[in-house]
């Protein structure tokens, strides 16, 4: 039978997944944004089916004692409610619903010369569906591909949002983008799993220099 820290073991490698989704989400390589972005929505919805089977080892009357009021709480929250609705429509109909958009502060024709042109350009784009920006460049097969670069934000800004998150369009969660949407998902997931290992284990979660560190570093002073 598994202990009540072999459960949370897992459970903290499964965000920690999540968390690498995130890594890719706000990565440089914009190739792996949606990637990150679904491992990120996937494994994180994980997060509470596997910190679950602590049922079985504390018992059913303790544990849902416990985490009943945490899982109303998700579920009276907008974005958390929402991201697990994302994960169903990920499962069932592989679709994100997500937008772009692009504010130019400064640029013109004669700024594209400052960048490396790959050959084969045919074009420059700002703000794809992935959020990048770069060349589009013809292959000898006349296919196209995207030959991404970063744009400074003093050139242009380009962000994205969840474009079906149900709140009015006047709500300060519309003008959220996805990465602060993910964070704050996140952060949900690490204070349920902190108190989880407090409830169980009688452990605080060590923060240091502002940072939360996982359970398996210990910092003794």
């Amino acid at each position: 039978m598994e202990t009540i820290n072999e459960v949370l073991v897992r459970t903290e490698q499964t965000l920690e997944t999540a968390k690498h989704g995130f890594d890719d989400l706000v990565s440089k390589n914009k190739v792996r944004r949606f990637t990150g972005l679904r491992n990120l929505i996937v494994f994180g919805r994980s997060v509470t089916f596997v910190l679950q089977n602590l049922k079985s080892v504390v018992g059913k009357d303790r544990f849902d004692s416990w985490y009943e009021p945490h899982q109303e709480s998700m579920k009276q929250d907008v974005v958390m409610k929402y991201f697990v609705k994302l994960r169903n429509e990920l499962e069932k109909q592989g679709r994100l619903p997500v937008s772009s958009s692009a504010r130019i502060h400064n640029f013109s024709s004669d700024m594209i010369s400052k960048y490396k042109q790959p050959p084969g350009t045919v074009g420059f784009f700002i703000g794809d569906q992935l959020g990048g920006s770069g060349f589009e460049v013809e292959l000898p097969d006349g296919t196209k591909e995207k030959y991404y670069v970063e744009i400074p934000s003093s050139v242009a800004e380009v962000t994205q949002h969840f474009n079906e998150l149900p709140v009015p369009d006047d709500n300060e969660l519309k003008a959220q983008t996805i990465e602060q949407l993910s964070e704050y998902f996140l952060n949900t997931l690490e204070g349920l799993l902190d108190n989880a290992r407090k409830e169980f284990l009688e452990q605080e979660t060590q923060i240091v220099n502002g940072r939360r560190l996982p359970p398996f570093i210990r910092v003794v002073k």
